[in-house]
């Protein structure tokens, strides 16, 4: 691991200090990351030619991280996706969170995990990220401990495994919203990729993307990724669903009936030959398209526009601490949270 000393990335702010830091195998793939929200900010890796390319989406200074607001590249805390109406009750107390989506919560409120500044270290040939999330911060109750692990293996595996301890019992859902683009970031959208996605069912959600309460079966659906299928083949299709979050913003439940890391989705883009595969312990997948709607976002190449990267966030469900149906995503000052995400990376040519 090393500091690199780009102008554009070291900066002391808010009393500590933001750096660039560097991760790469013995393949060639390279992660930068930043300890501001615990940020992804490149990931190269070769396409089936041999080149390496960036393929996650981001900017090109600190300045830009630190007025984002499409959640690039962060860990998102401290729960990720929505939370109906910014509150939710524990032994009968009712906590009122930061309202940031309308009248709902989003990724831990204003000031989430992914506007702090991390510490930071070195753990072999790893880097970890710490956080301390004070009692009440944006509402959530509890002093919350949080790390995350970083480590690239060479057997080019993107390893993130996260841990926290809480004072009181609270809601914890951490994710990591990177927006990937196999053919490299800033080319063409994403459309042209193919998705498999190891589900049966969805959480129905209504106009504002909080969840009912009711899984929906895929089967005979445009949320069918049971085998691997172009992602713009049904985005555009007349479905309820689809029309609320303007193409695919929906969590999938994974078919999975315990917290083992488990394959939960390929990601794959024939042009580059670059393939993902990603495992995880959650029970759920949020896949986002990139819908960013008319916002032209200055990026690393260029400007993005709709659908330029997608994200795809192993999670708790959306909005499971007033959903007792759902898996539980209240952790308790007796236990450990513990789970692990891995994204393993391809090319036609290895």
């Amino acid at each position: 691991m090393k500091l690199i000393s780009e102008d554009q990335f070291s900066r002391h702010y808010k009393g500590k200090q933001i750096g660039l830091f560097t991760l790469k195998n013995k393949n060639g793939i390279e992660v930068k990351l930043t300890n501001f929200g615990a940020r992804i900010v490149s990931l190269k890796t070769s396409d089936k030619y041999g080149t390496f390319q960036d393929i996650v989406l981001g900017y090109n200074t600190i300045d830009e991280y630190l007025n984002d607001k499409f959640f690039m590249g962060c860990i998102i805390g401290r729960y990720a996706n929505r939370i109906s109406n910014g509150k939710f009750t524990i032994n009968g107390i009712e906590f009122l969170l930061s309202q940031n989506d309308r009248e709902n919560t989003i990724h831990g409120g204003f000031q989430g995990f992914d506007k702090k500044i991390w510490e930071i270290e070195q753990v072999g040939n790893s880097i970890k990220m710490t956080y301390c999330s004070e009692d009440g911060e944006e509402g959530f109750p509890g002093k919350l401990n949080v790390s995350v692990t970083f480590e690239l293996t060479d057997t080019n595996e993107l390893r993130l495994d996260y841990k926290a301890l809480t004072t009181k019992e609270t809601a914890v859902n951490l994710t990591h919203h990177t927006y990937f683009n196999l053919q490299g970031e800033g080319s063409t959208t994403i459309l042209g990729h193919t998705l498999q996605i190891n589900s049966d069912f969805i959480t129905e959600v209504n106009s504002s993307l909080i969840p009912t309460g009711e899984l929906l079966p895929v089967a005979n659906t445009p949320f069918d990724f049971r085998v691997s299928k172009r992602i713009g083949l049904d985005i555009e299709k007349n479905h309820p669903q689809l029309k609320y979050g303007n193409g695919y913003d929906h969590n999938w439940v994974l078919n999975k009936s315990n917290d083992r890391l488990s394959l939960a989705a390929i990601l794959s883009e024939s042009s580059s030959g670059r393939d993902i595969e990603i495992y995880t312990t959650k029970p759920g997948l949020q896949f986002f398209s990139g819908n960013f709607g008319d916002e032209k976002i200055q990026g690393k190449n260029g400007f993005y526009k709709e659908r330029s990267g997608l994200a795809l966030e192993p999670q708790f469900f959306p909005n499971s601490p007033n959903l007792p149906d759902f898996p539980s995503a209240i952790l308790i000052p007796e236990d450990h949270y513990h789970h692990k995400t891995i994204y393993k990376f391809y090319s036609d040519n290895k």
